[in-house]
């Protein structure tokens, strides 16, 4: 049972990490252009839609944001995948899904945040928080060896 428990949380925080760096290389355009496939394409189709999310927000301000989510799932993902500062990542990852499902429910409709796994997100996040050990980490290497 401790070797499931091992791999289902190396799964969840790689499947996390690229939840969120899947969704950066498409509003920097590296997944195509808008209409090809991806949800957004480029910079100005995000902002388009984080403006949306927060309405009353101007649109300088909804590209600040835009930028600030996007360095934060940047960062959040690469500290999952490679295993550093887990909790903290993940607790991150937990705050910043759970208020994306909330302006969408709020502001689109109340099921478009089921329409995606964005409280999946959320609650993968929290679990992953509390676990205790995370074999196969940084954070497990740094905590095995002697000062």
């Amino acid at each position: 049972m401790k070797r499931i428990a091992e791999v289902g949380q190396l799964l969840l925080r790689l499947a996390i990490g690229a939840g969120f760096l899947i969704p950066v290389m498409d509003r920097l355009g590296l997944l195509g252009p808008p209409g090809s496939g991806p949800s957004w394409g480029d910079w100005k189709h995000f902002v388009d839609y984080t403006n949306t999310l927060i309405p009353f927000a101007s649109r300088p301000m909804a590209n600040i944001m835009g930028g600030f989510s996007t360095l934060a799932e940047f960062v959040f993902a690469i500290m999952l995948i490679v295993g550093f500062r887990i909790k903290e990542a993940s607790l991150g990852t937990a705050l910043l899904t759970l208020s994306l499902g909330l302006c969408m429910g709020i502001f689109l409709k109340i099921s478009a945040p089921f329409d995606y796994p964005v409280f999946v997100f959320t609650g993968a996040g929290m679990v992953l928080s509390g676990l205790d050990h995370y074999k196969w980490s940084i954070d497990n290497y740094v905590k095995k060896r002697p000062l």
